[in-house]
C-alpha cells in the first residue's frame, strides 16, 4: 500500500510514521509549508524541518516540502478575517484540515497515495458498508472536533497511526525509539502567526475604529475601545478600566459598542440551547438517510455535542427545524457558547462523529 505521511516536526505525527515502519510500510514522507514566512508571519519551519530530515535519514524514507502557502491564504486566512470582521469567533484550525491537510494536500499529492496518515488522536470505523470518522480512547486528547469538517471521502483515504492510544503512551514510544521530537513541546495557537500577536495581526487587516465601552447595567460611557474584533465575550485583560475588574458581556457590532459588567457572573453566560446553520455531515445526513449507526425519528435525536474549549462530550437532543438549521437543546448549561464556532455532534455512546455546524446568532 502507497502511504503519504504528513510530517509536522511534533511528536503525534513523528510517533505515526515510526508506527508505520514498525508494521513494514514505507511512507513518503511530506512537510506542508504554510506559514507566511515572506510576509512576516511564520511558522519554526527550519526547526520541523530538521526533524522531517532526521526522520527521513532514521527510516530511509523520502521527504518533500509541499508549499500551500496560496491555498492556506485564499481559504484558511481569508476564512479568518471575514469571521472576525462580521463578529464571529472563527476556528482556523477546522478549516486548515478540511480545506488543506485533506484538501488541497489530497488535490496536489494525496490522490497518488493509498492512504494519508497523519498524527491526529482519531480513528477510522468501518461499519454499515460506510467510513465513520471514530473518536479516540483518551477524551482530553481526541481530536475529532477539529476533523469535523471532513467529507467522508477524505475519513476513508485516512489513517490515524496513533489513533487508539493516550498521548502519555505516545510520549514513552517516541522516547523509548529515541526520535528527535520526543521531547518537543506541542504546538499551540495559529500556525501562521508564528510569533505575532495575534490583535497585530488583525489590526493589519481590519485596523483599528474606536466606539465606546459601555457599562450594561448603567449605559454609562466606561471608556474607549479600538474595535470590537479585538474583544471576545468574558474578556478581562485590555480593557484598561479603573476601579475593576470589568468583563466583556455582550457586543454591539453595528454600533461598534462593547458592553462591560462588573458583577460578570459566568454563569450568566451559560446557555442550555444554540441553533447551528450550514450544518456539515461526515459521512452522510442522518436526517434524511436512515443508518443503524444513529437512527433518527421525528427529525429528533439525542446526542452527545463538544464545543470549544469544553473538554468532555455532553447530552442533548438534536432537532431539525424546517429551515434546514439545527436547534440543540442541551441537558445541563454549557460555557463557550460563541458565534462562529462549530458545535460538533457525536453518537450517543460517543463512538462515532457525526459532524458539525456553526453556532448561529438568535
Amino acid at each position: 500500500m502507497k502511504i503519504a505521511a504528513l510530517l509536522s516536526g511534533g511528536v503525534d505525527s513523528s510517533v505515526a510514521v515510526h508506527l508505520l515502519c514498525e508494521q513494514g510500510y514505507h511512507p513518503d514522507l511530506f512537510y506542508i509549508k504554510i506559514g507566511m514566512d515572506d510576509d512576516g508571519y511564520s511558522c519554526p519551519q527550519e526547526e520541523d524541518l530538521e526533524i522531517v530530515r532526521a526522520m527521513a535519514r532514521r527510516y530511509g524514507l523520502t521527504y518533500d516540502v509541499v508549499d500551500l502557502q496560496k491555498d492556506y491564504w485564499d481559504n484558511v486566512v481569508a476564512y479568518t478575517i471575514d469571521k472576525v470582521r462580521r463578529g464571529f469567533t472563527p476556528n482556523p484550525d477546522v478549516m486548515c484540515n478540511r480545506l488543506i491537510k485533506f484538501g488541497a494536500f489530497d488535490q496536489k499529492v494525496g490522490h497518488l497515495y493509498d492512504k494519508t496518515a497523519t498524527g491526529h488522536y482519531a480513528t477510522v470505523i468501518e461499519e454499515d458498508g460506510r467510513s465513520w470518522l471514530g473518536t479516540t480512547p483518551d477524551p482530553v486528547k481526541d481530536q475529532t472536533d477539529f476533523l469535523a469538517q471532513l467529507t467522508g471521502l477524505q475519513v476513508s483515504h485516512s489513517m490515524f497511526p496513533i489513533g487508539m492510544m493516550a498521548k502519555g503512551e505516545v510520549r514513552r514510544i517516541a522516547e523509548e525509539a529515541k526520535l528527535p521530537s520526543a521531547h518537543r513541546k506541542d504546538s499551540q495557537g495559529i500556525c501562521f502567526l508564528g510569533k505575532i500577536d495575534y490583535n497585530q495581526f488583525i489590526e493589519r487587516f481590519l485596523g483599528k475604529k474606536e466606539g465606546p465601552i459601555v457599562e450594561i447595567e448603567t449605559g454609562k460611557v466606561l471608556g474607549r475601545h479600538q474595535g470590537f474584533w479585538f474583544h471576545t465575550i468574558g474578556q478581562r485583560k485590555g480593557l484598561y478600566l479603573s476601579g475593576g475588574p470589568w468583563f466583556v458581556v455582550k457586543k454591539d457590532i453595528n454600533e461598534n459598542i462593547i458592553y462591560v459588567s462588573k458583577g460578570y457572573q459566568p454563569e450568566a453566560q451559560m446557555k442550555d440551547e444554540l441553533v447551528m446553520r450550514d450544518m456539515h455531515w461526515i459521512t452522510l445526513d442522518p436526517f434524511a438517510e436512515q443508518t443503524k449507526i444513529f437512527p433518527v425519528a421525528n427529525d429528533e435525536a439525542p446526542v452527545l455535542f463538544k464545543i470549544r474549549h469544553v473538554a468532555e462530550l455532553r447530552s442533548g437532543r438534536l432537532t431539525r427545524r424546517a429551515d434546514g438549521s439545527y436547534h440543540l437543546q442541551m441537558d445541563a448549561k454549557t460555557n463557550g457558547v460563541a458565534p462562529g464556532q462549530f458545535c460538533v455532534i457525536y453518537t450517543p455512546d460517543g463512538r462515532i462523529c457525526l459532524g458539525s455546524g456553526e453556532i448561529a446568532w438568535e
